[in-house]
Order: structure tokens, then C-alpha cells, then sequence
């Protein structure tokens, strides 16, 4: 009984379909990612809908750079409201290939990993587009709560172009910048 329910789990986990649910292997990443330019605090400006962040926002990704290499990731945001209950998930991430720093593997929880694949980044490293080898899963981060509007849509345009549906993305509301 136990082993059934483990099981359960385990293929009713949200992460476990954006791992290995339909796939796109050959989604092209960022050539060059400097990792030490990439930690820090990311603001989610825009998502897929999914079951792990529903109705959360003030949504962020926190990414720091632990002692055996890997990078920790806390995901942070708030339930229906900037003022609602706090919510937190961490897991880690690697890079499996150091000739595609651009596609890593975040883990919530072992072994099963999802990818995350940085489609686009700004050369300043203030904006991101993130991905995974589903094509369910999409972000738009950035290193400020809110993106100037021209620099959305050009982001929007350049996730239309490699495939996404953009009629899906949700903006997530965030705190304005002090």
C-alpha cells in the first residue's frame, strides 16, 4: 500500500509532468550564462498558469550559489494577495552540461528533476525568459518588480517566435520598486 501511494505521489507531482511530459529536447538555450551575474533575487513579471503557483503572487526566485557548486533556489510569493499568507519552496539546481550553461536541472525534491532552460537574457542580466523542455512552462523574470512595457513585448515576441503559445502568459502582480 505504501509503495502504491509513493507512486501516487510521485506521478501526481506537478513537477513530475514538467520533467517528463511532452518534450522539446532541442530547445535552444543562451550560449553564455555568468553565473555569478544570474544569482540573486528574480522577480516573476509573467507566467503559464500552474498548479504549483496558483492564485500566488509578489512571486520570486532566489538563487544563490552553494559550497559544493550547485545553486539553491527559494521560490517565494504570496497567496491571493501581496499582503496574503507567505508560501516558500526550496530545492537546487545544477548545471549537467558546463558547454550548456543556458539548460540546467532544478530538483524540489530527488531524483526527479525539471529543466530550466534560459531562452533569452539580457546582456545586462536584467530580464530573463525561462523555459523547460515542455512546452507548458514559461517565465518572463527580471531583476526589478515591474519591466518597462516595450521590453515585455519584445521578450512576448521573442517566446512567440521559438513557439509558445503567449495567450497563455499571466502577468503576476508584484510590489512596486521603492
Amino acid at each position: 500500500m505504501k509503495k502504491l501511494l509513493l507512486i501516487g505521489l510521485i506521478l501526481g507531482s506537478p513537477f513530475f509532468f514538467c520533467a517528463y511530459g511532452q518534450s522539446n529536447t532541442n530547445m535552444k538555450t543562451v550560449k553564455d550564462v555568468e553565473l555569478a551575474k544570474f544569482l540573486g533575487v528574480w522577480y516573476e513579471i509573467a507566467r503559464f498558469p500552474h498548479s504549483f503557483e496558483r492564485n500566488l503572487v509578489g512571486v520570486t526566485a532566489t538563487y544563490s550559489l552553494k559550497k559544493n557548486g550547485n545553486i539553491q533556489v527559494i521560490n517565494q510569493g504570496y497567496k491571493n494577495t501581496l499582503d496574503g499568507k507567505p508560501k516558500k519552496a526550496k530545492a537546487f539546481a545544477k548545471i549537467p552540461d558546463p558547454n550548456e550553461p543556458g539548460r540546467l536541472k532544478v530538483y524540489f525534491f530527488w531524483p526527479f528533476g525539471a529543466d530550466y532552460l534560459i531562452l533569452d537574457l539580457d546582456k545586462d542580466y536584467q530580464w530573463a525568459l525561462v523555459g523547460s523542455s515542455s512546452p507548458n512552462y514559461l517565465w518572463i523574470l527580471s531583476c526589478t518588480p515591474q519591466l518597462d512595457d516595450n521590453i515585455y513585448q519584445s521578450i512576448v515576441e521573442k517566446a512567440k517566435s521559438i513557439g509558445y503559445d503567449i495567450k497563455k502568459l499571466e502577468l503576476v502582480p508584484q510590489k512596486k520598486a521603492e
